[in-house]
């Protein structure tokens, strides 16, 4: 009997747990990190995914796929701020221009980890190494060696999804990645108001931010409200206050029911993928403005085209760490996470600056832009799917 191929996914948040459940179709046996996850059972964040992503998770079988769990947008609406403090809108998206597909689907990334945590522990292929620290990477008769407080293990393949701030990322891989500091904090919360069809993805392009208005049923809204560190305060009720005042016309009878989440935001990106068996995955490789709500999506449209390579590896019974492979995952992915990436962050600038003359001018391309249903559809297929070169 041929012995199973080993993978160790270190890190337990949406990336890790999504990996590991995917790869555990394949004909392989897998060792989850899980480490502390306390933090991610309480956050109150919230993850847009496109319709193609949405899809690919369904066939995973992890939820019931209700719209208390996947909430449909089938609308994406851009306003920005004038000088009355009024909101005028300069783009529409509408679900009956993107033949019958929805613009997004919404959800709590706790459920999202709850139904992951839950699905691991119930498949036989997947092993939980909980509360275990990595204190070491490397090689070992070809083969990686991961080194734990207690124990060490061998493995084919090793993925690391701790995020871009790992001390162990930090210690195994040396590259200097393209990276800069937003000089953004993101406050985060979710809100209860009159109930109404909110069906209806709204971003609001302040003076002092980006504010956004994501539902996640007919009665909740999350609201992600970056802004510049030299001007948000950590005063909770001046917060709320600005938020109330925001959201007037389009969140009536709004109270806040959750606390608020403060989060420093980055732009990263990986130069080097890989690293004897070792591979970088998810926010570890790519890290964006959540503007566009692209970032989970890079991450599981880098998941779909992993799992096709080692599928067709296994089926020739090669070796899935090995450098080969490694390298035409980078391939086929790099070039299309670097063009994606600086998209968003040329539309995060172009929606950041202050001067009215500048602004103006780029409100009226955003608004020609609005009424010709084929750049429309062709910039829906790209935040569906991603780049196809």
């Amino acid at each position: 009997m041929i012995k199973k191929q080993k993978i160790c996914i270190i890190g337990a948040g949406a990336t890790g747990l999504i990996t590991a459940l995917t790869l555990s179709k394949l004909n392989l046996d897998i060792d989850l990190v899980m480490g502390n996850t306390k933090n991610n059972f309480k956050s109150i964040r919230t993850i847009a995914i496109s319709e193609a992503n949405y899809n690919f998770i369904k066939k995973l079988k992890i939820f019931n796929f209700s719209e208390r769990e996947f909430w449909p947008c089938s609308e994406m609406k851009l306003y920005s701020q004038s000088k009355n403090s009024k909101f005028s809108k300069i783009f529409e998206l509408k679900e009956n221009e993107t033949k019958k597909k929805k613009i997004l689907y919404m959800f709590k990334n706790s459920t999202l980890i709850k139904n992951m945590t839950k699905k691991v522990k119930q498949t036989k292929s997947i092993s939980i190494i909980n509360d275990e620290v990595v204190s070491k990477i490397y090689s070992q008769k070809l083969l990686q060696k991961v080194k734990f407080k207690k124990k060490s293990n061998k493995y084919n393949l090793v993925i690391i999804c701790t995020g871009n701030n790992s001390e162990l990322v930090k210690k195994f891989f040396n590259d200097k990645p393209l990276q800069h500091s937003y000089e953004e904090t993101s406050i985060t919360t979710i809100v209860d108001h009159q109930k109404f069809s909110n069906n209806a993805a709204r971003q609001i392009f302040l003076e002092n931010g980006i504010l956004a208005l994501l539902p996640i049923s007919n009665s909740k809204t999350s609201i992600v409200w970056s802004i510049k560190k030299k001007l948000y305060t950590k005063n909770e009720n001046i917060i709320r206050n600005k938020i109330k005042f925001y959201t007037k016309d389009y969140l009536k009878n709004l109270k806040f029911k959750t606390k608020i989440e403060f989060k420093d935001l980055n732009f990263l990106i990986r130069k080097k993928y890989h690293k004897e068996r070792a591979l970088l995955f998810g926010d570890t490789l790519h890290s964006v403005h959540p503007l566009v709500g692209q970032g989970f999506n890079m991450t599981l449209r880098d998941l779909s085209i992993l799992k096709k390579i080692l599928t067709n590896r296994l089926n020739v019974g090669l070796d899935i760490g090995s450098e080969d492979i490694l390298s035409e995952f980078s391939y086929r992915t790099k070039p299309r996470n670097f063009a994606y990436s600086m998209g968003i962050d040329l539309i995060k600038n172009s929606f950041s600056i202050n001067n009215s003359y500048l602004i103006n001018i780029r409100n009226n391309i955003v608004k020609n832009l609005s009424k010709n249903n084929f750049i429309k559809n062709s910039f829906f297929e790209i935040a569906n799917k991603g780049f196809k070169f």
